[in-house]
């Protein structure tokens, strides 16, 4: 009988059926997390039994993929379309009928960018699905525990794509966290960010941390660092890795939460 590939329960990453791990290697990282229980692994087939995909148009040509009930990190992952192609942004564990049934219907996917590796989850599934590549950063190759020939790493501060969309290398989280840039979303430009930049349960502050669950912060100089580089960037709108991380005055509040970190 054939093994069914394994999924990490805390993160949502999809390791080979014949992989040796007995910890997730994205766990064991200091940035994420081994419950205190140990290590839990589940499969597709078990995901699939116990959830679903809730499709949701956030804006016209914006859709938002979540799974209900919530599992591992509980991300969300973004379909921009464009009239170049597709992107997906970011990534979730389960890729059903019924969601490859409505990507189809939209035009597929020309491409998946992924902003650091705790949303790589089952990417190996979606890339193989719409036969597409996945653009990761070099940095973070270690992390890549499903390797394959949809896989293209980049090195550079910027991936320009098509319509203006732009991968962007912000660093923080990772170095290759990145963000998506896309003009065309709103008036000034939307940024797509993971958890790059995470917005808080008030949507009045954004923070960017070494680690989220463990609370370990960066050095100020990162901070500043990053606080520079967005301050050049034109953007009116940003959508993170939660289904509520919706903001419009997302310059304006992103500038003034790191300089309140500052």
């Amino acid at each position: 009988m054939r093994m069914e590939n394994k999924i990490c329960a805390t993160c949502g990453t999809q390791y080979p059926a014949e992989s040796g791990e007995s910890v997730c290697l994205i766990c064991a990282d200091d940035r994420q997390y081994v419950p205190l229980e140990g290590q839990q692994w589940t499969t597709a087939g078990q995901l699939s039994a116990r959830h679903t995909t809730t499709i949701r148009a956030i804006k016209p040509n914006l859709y938002e993929f979540v799974l209900a009930p919530t599992f591992a990190i509980g991300q969300r992952a973004l379909l921009v379309c464009s009239p170049g192609g597709n992107v997906l942004w970011d990534c979730i564990p389960l890729l059903d009928q019924a969601t490859r049934h409505f990507i189809r219907n939209k035009g597929g996917i020309q491409a998946i960018a992924i902003s650091h590796p705790h949303y790589y989850s089952n990417m190996h599934d979606w890339a193989e699905a719409f036969s597409c590549p996945v653009y990761l950063p070099e940095s973070e190759k270690n992390f890549v525990v499903y390797p394959g020939k949809w896989i293209k790493y980049w090195d550079s501060d910027k991936v320009d794509f098509w319509d203006g969309i732009e991968l962007h290398k912000i660093g923080g989280h990772f170095p290759g966290s990145s963000i998506l840039y896309v003009p065309s979303l709103s008036e000034k430009g939307a940024i797509l960010c993971g958890d790059t930049f995470n917005l808080s349960l008030s949507l009045k502050h954004f923070s960017v941390m070494y680690s989220y669950p463990n609370k370990i912060p960066l050095p100020i100089s990162e901070v500043q660092r990053i606080k520079n580089k967005m301050a050049g960037m034109d953007f009116d709108e940003i959508y993170g890795f939660w289904k509520y991380q919706n903001v419009t005055n997302a310059k304006e509040l992103l500038i003034k939460s790191l300089d309140r970190y500052i």
